[in-house]
């Protein structure tokens, strides 16, 4: 049974990452309409590509300048990288694209982002799929060479407000579940554990933990099996109705399931 590997190192600066997370992947951000985590910044240094999903550029214009209050608002959102100027500047929080059906971003906003060079691509006239949908297809498109095993894409303001919005977001990951996307907020994350893989978690205790939960979604689970938790599961089957892992405890910095149901994985982010 093939081994997937699962590591939170993107929620530590780069220069801390844990060496014994060894999971090399190339991250994409996409920013929805919620609010931005207080790490948002450091999921932004983390990603080579950073998507907001429509009205997800306001929050980039009005929020991330609220990480830096020593700093002037229009000076975060316009300063460069670099601190000389050279033939490749980037600003510092530029999306490099803006997508989505346009219903919620301000004109002010999209006219803002558009002088800096972002690409703007309006699909109004899908109406059928949600932003973060487009916004991950779009991805994937993009980037048809990479290994899909090797993309991790992070979402920023996946969680909190409307509950048909969550549920929405948690069906993208079922929908495109051999893709690594994590749905992410102040309080905790969340990703997918496909069926019949034998999953490695390695818990990064600084920042995340010790509360968790495993949740079977599309099917029950006939069996369940996990290592690493207070209450373990042994060949346990689990459904709505009946047995799910809530509240569940993380005991060591290595967690392992396995499962013959897609499984959603949840745990708790640290407040620093």
């Amino acid at each position: 049974m093939e081994l997937m590997s699962h590591c939170s190192s993107f929620l530590l600066p780069p220069e801390n990452c844990n060496p014994t997370c060894s999971i090399s992947l190339n991250y994409a951000l996409v920013v929805l309409n919620q609010s931005l985590p207080r790490f948002a910044p450091l999921l932004w240094d983390h990603a080579q590509l950073r998507v907001c999903a429509d009205g997800g550029a306001n929050r980039v214009y009005d929020e991330m300048p609220l990480f830096f209050p020593q700093q002037q608002p229009s000076h975060v959102r316009t300063r460069s990288n670099f601190l000389y100027l050279t033939s490749d500047v980037s600003i510092r929080y530029k999306p490099d694209v803006i997508k989505g059906d346009m219903d919620s971003i301000r004109t002010e906003v999209l006219e803002f982002y558009k002088k800096l060079g972002t690409q703007i691509i309006d699909e109004s006239h899908d109406q059928d799929t949600t932003d973060l949908h487009k916004c991950v297809t779009y991805i994937r498109d993009l980037t048809p060479s990479i290994d899909q095993s090797a993309l991790c894409i992070l979402v920023a303001g996946a969680l909190g407000g409307r509950f048909d919005h969550e549920i929405g977001n948690i069906n993208v990951l079922c929908r495109f579940s051999n893709t690594r996307i994590i749905l992410l907020s102040d309080d905790c994350l969340i990703h997918l554990l496909p069926k019949n893989h034998c999953h490695k978690i390695l818990i990064q205790s600084s920042v995340e933990g010790p509360h968790c939960g495993l949740v079977p979604i599309g099917m029950p689970s006939g069996s369940s099996t996990t290592t690493g938790l207070k209450w373990d599961l042994n060949d346990m089957a689990m459904r709505f109705g009946g047995l799910i892992s809530t509240s569940n405890i993380v005991k060591g910095d290595i967690v392992t399931v396995q499962s013959d149901s897609d499984l959603l994985w949840t745990i708790s982010i640290k407040k620093l």
